[in-house]
C-alpha cells in the first residue's frame, strides 16, 4: 500500500491598507490622510487611509488634485522600507503556524499550511486566530485558503470563494496584457479557463499558459520560505503565557526530550539547535546555539541555551508572557551508539568539545581558531590560526628534542613589522635595533638560520633573480632579557644591496 501523499493547502494574506495602518501605529495623524512621494517631478499619492479613500482620493492622483477634492487632507511622506520592516515582522509572528511562510510584497504574505491547522480545529479556526491577532495590532486583512499560492493570493486579495468568478487583473501579468484580454471579450478568469492554452501561449509567451494554470488551482509551484525550515521541530503551545526564565528553560527541556526522541530514531544527531519564543503581542525571539559535534542530549542543550541567554547584551523581554515555543535542529550528521571499551566504563573524549562549545556560546564559535600545522617551512606558513571547526589537518606537529629551547617563538607577527638594525659587518648578526621608538641591545644572538623561497612551487621552477629573497633567521635577547626573532631579507650583496630587517616573533 503507497504512503498517500499530503496535499498542499496554502494561506493568503493581503493588507490593502498595510501602509495607512503602519503610519498611523507609529503617528498621531487625523483622518482622513494620504502618504505621498515625488513621482516624474510631482508630489502623488501612493497610499490613502479608508476614510481618504470614501472620499475619492486614490493612489497615483496628484497631490494638487487631491486637495482640490479634499482641502482638509492630511499627508505624511511614504516610507516604504518601514512597510517590508512591518511585513517581515509579521512573517515572523506567521511563524507560529507553519515554518514555511513566504512574503509577498509590498502587501501580501503566503503560508503553507498543510498539516498544521489541528491545534486551530481546521483552516477556519487558524483564520479566526490569524484575524483576531492582526485586529489586536490595529491591522486590517483579508484572508484566503486555497490548493496554491497563486490561488489563494486572488482570492484574498479580489474576494469571493470562486476562483473562477475572479477578473482577470486576478493574474499578475502587465497591465498590457490585461488590456488586450478585455479587448478579445475575455472578463473573468472562467473565459480563460475554457480557452486552449496553444493559442494563449503564442499570444501572450510560453509562460502565460503556467500561471493561469497555477492561478486557477490546476498546477502547484511550492512557495520558498524566507527561512529554511528545520529537518526536526518539535513546539509546545500554552493556554496562558509564560515568562519567567525558570520556565522557558523548563519547557526546552521537554522540547530537547522529544526531538532527542526523534534524532535517535534516525540514529542522528544535531549540530545547530534554534530555539523561537513567540510572545503573545507577535514579537519573536530566537536564540541559537552550535555544537563541536552532533548531539542530542537534552542536559547539554539546557546547559549551553543557559549560557546563551546569560551572555545577552539584551536580556529577554518577555512582555506579556510567551503562549509558544518552538526547538528547531538543523545540521543533521550519522550519530550511532559509542562503543565501551572491553574493559568496562564509559570512553569519555567530550571534554574538549564541550569547552569549545560553551566557549562558543560565550563568545562567538567564529571567534574561536585552533593552531593546524602546515606542509612549508616558511614561518608564517607552517602554522595556521583556522576556524575551530575546519577539518583537522593530517600533518602531526614535530616534536622538539629535549632539554633544547624552542626554535620558532609562540607569537608570529603578520606581516612581519620592519625595524631599523645596526650590525658590525653588513652580512653579520644584529648588534642593536629599534622597534616601535625603542632602543633595544642585543647582548646574545643565536644563529642565523637560513630559509630560502619556495621556488620549487613556482610553475618554471627556479631562476636566477626571480627565485625570491632569501631570510636569515636570529634569535636574540636584549639587555632586559626579552628574546626576539628577527631576520634579515636578502642576502648581502648577491640578492639586495641593502637588506631589510624585520622582526616576526616574539619568543614568552
Amino acid at each position: 500500500m503507497k504512503n498517500a501523499v499530503l496535499k498542499r493547502r496554502y494561506l493568503a494574506l493581503f493588507l490593502p491598507w498595510l501602509s495607512a495602518e503602519r503610519a498611523k501605529r507609529d503617528t498621531e495623524i487625523v483622518e482622513p490622510f494620504a502618504l505621498i512621494e515625488k513621482r516624474r517631478g510631482a508630489m502623488r499619492v501612493v497610499a490613502v487611509s479608508p476614510e481618504a479613500r470614501v472620499l475619492g482620493i486614490t493612489p497615483g492622483l496628484a497631490l494638487a488634485d487631491a486637495r482640490a477634492l479634499v482641502p482638509q487632507l492630511a499627508t505624511l511622506p511614504h516610507d516604504p522600507e518601514a512597510d517590508d520592516a512591518l511585513l517581515e515582522w509579521l512573517a515572523q509572528g506567521c511563524e507560529r503556524y507553519t515554518p514555511s511562510v513566504a512574503l509577498d510584497p509590498p502587501l501580501g504574505l503566503v503560508l503553507d499550511i498543510a498539516g498544521c491547522t489541528h491545534p486551530y480545529h481546521g483552516e477556519r479556526g487558524l483564520k479566526a486566530d490569524l484575524t483576531a491577532r492582526l485586529t489586536r495590532l490595529g491591522l486590517s486583512a483579508n484572508l484566503a485558503c486555497a490548493d496554491t499560492p497563486e490561488a489563494a493570493r486572488a482570492l484574498a486579495e479580489f474576494g469571493g470563494k470562486d476562483i473562477r468568478a475572479l477578473p482577470i487583473n486576478a493574474l499578475r501579468v502587465a497591465p498590457e496584457v490585461h488590456v488586450a484580454l478585455r479587448r478579445a471579450g475575455l472578463k473573468t478568469l472562467g473565459d480563460l479557463a475554457v480557452r486552449p492554452r496553444a493559442p494563449l501561449a503564442a499570444r501572450f509567451g510560453t509562460d502565460f499558459p503556467s500561471l493561469l494554470a497555477r492561478t486557477l488551482g490546476e498546477e502547484d509551484v511550492h512557495i520558498t520560505p524566507r527561512r529554511t525550515p528545520p529537518p526536526v521541530l518539535a513546539e509546545l503551545r500554552f493556554a496562558e503565557p509564560i515568562a519567567r526564565t525558570e520556565a522557558v528553560l523548563d519547557t526546552l527541556g521537554q522540547l530537547a526530550a522529544e526531538v532527542a526522541i526523534t534524532l535517535a530514531e534516525r540514529s542522528m544527531g544535531g549540530r545547530a539547535f534554534a530555539l523561537s519564543l513567540f510572545r503573545s503581542d507577535g514579537h519573536v525571539a530566537r536564540l541559537g546555539i552550535e555544537t563541536g559535534a552532533p548531539t542530542r542530549d537534552p542536559a547539554l542543550l539546557i546547559r549551553l541555551f543557559r549560557e546563551r541567554v546569560d551572555s545577552l547584551n539584551d536580556p529577554l523581554d518577555p512582555g506579556f508572557g510567551y503562549d509558544m515555543i518552538r526547538l528547531g535542529v538543523f545540521g543533521l550528521e550519522q550519530l550511532g551508539a559509542a562503543q565501551l571499551p572491553l574493559e568496562g566504563g564509559t570512553v569519555n573524549h567530550e571534554e574538549l568539545g564541550a569547552l569549545i562549545d560553551r566557549l562558543g556560546v560565550r563568545l562567538g564559535r567564529h571567534r574561536l581558531k585552533r593552531f593546524v600545522m602546515g606542509d612549508s617551512h616558511i614561518p608564517e606558513q607552517a602554522a595556521l590560526a583556522l576556524p575551530v571547526d575546519a577539518p583537522k589537518a593530517p600533518i602531526a606537529w614535530p616534536k622538539p628534542l629535549s632539554g633544547e629551547p624552542p626554535l620558532r617563538p609562540l607569537h608570529l607577527f603578520d606581516p612581519p613589522q620592519q625595524i631599523d638594525v645596526m650590525a658590525e659587518v653588513p652580512d653579520g648578526p644584529p648588534r642593536r635595533f629599534r622597534w616601535r621608538t625603542k632602543l633595544h641591545v642585543v647582548v646574545r644572538y643565536e644563529g642565523p638560520e637560513r630559509i630560502s623561497s619556495e621556488w620549487w612551487q613556482r610553475k618554471k621552477g627556479y631562476l636566477p633573480g626571480q627565485a625570491g629573497l632569501t631570510r636569515d633567521y636570529y634569535r636574540v635577547e636584549d639587555a632586559r632579557g626579552r628574546r626576539f626573532w628577527l631576520f634579515r631579507h636578502g642576502l648581502y650583496g648577491t640578492e639586495k644591496a641593502n637588506p631589510d630587517w624585520y622582526l616576526h616573533g616574539l619568543f614568552a
